[in-house]
């Protein structure tokens, strides 16, 4: 499994936390082991520009999921073929002022932001109630195994 974490952000981040992340939700989500992932974090300026021309929607966002392969979650008995998973775009900026509001931590903020774009990158969505109550009780709870295993 390749996950390139790049941070072009002028934010201090830790890579390596973020890539254990990935790996951990990519593991407990049946993903290949030659699936490949892109996580990159960039400033407001990107994100904004971003932010506008895929969503057409205005300002930055903190999390963007570019899927490339659509490949879903497998299972026990049979992992998603191998391909590339796509790329999950995060903004630490916008990232940290959420962190404030919620009253936690930007690192804390920016690994449920991750979990929260590989998600997306696998297929899940939360335009509908049902489709958020799953995908935020999925993502909650990838979260928090990972958090208490480190």
């Amino acid at each position: 499994m390749t996950i390139e974490v790049n941070n072009e952000s002028g934010f201090a981040v830790d890579e390596a936390e973020v890539a254990a992340l990935a790996r951990y939700v990519l593991d407990q989500m049946h993903v290949h082991p030659q699936t490949d992932l892109s996580v990159l974090l960039v400033d407001v300026d990107v994100m904004t520009d971003l932010h506008v021309r895929w969503m057409d929607e205005p300002g930055p966002t903190d999390v963007l999921s570019f899927p490339m392969d659509e490949l879903r979650p497998g299972t026990d008995d049979e992992p998603t073929p191998a391909g590339l998973l796509g790329d999950v775009v995060l903004c630490p900026e916008v990232a940290a002022q959420q962190a404030r509001t919620a009253g936690h931590s930007t690192v804390e903020e920016l690994l449920l932001l991750t979990t929260h774009g590989i998600l997306h990158l696998l297929g899940y969505d939360h335009a509908e109630p049902d489709e958020e109550k799953e995908m935020f009780a999925l993502q909650r709870t990838l979260l928090l195994t990972f958090l208490a295993g480190r």
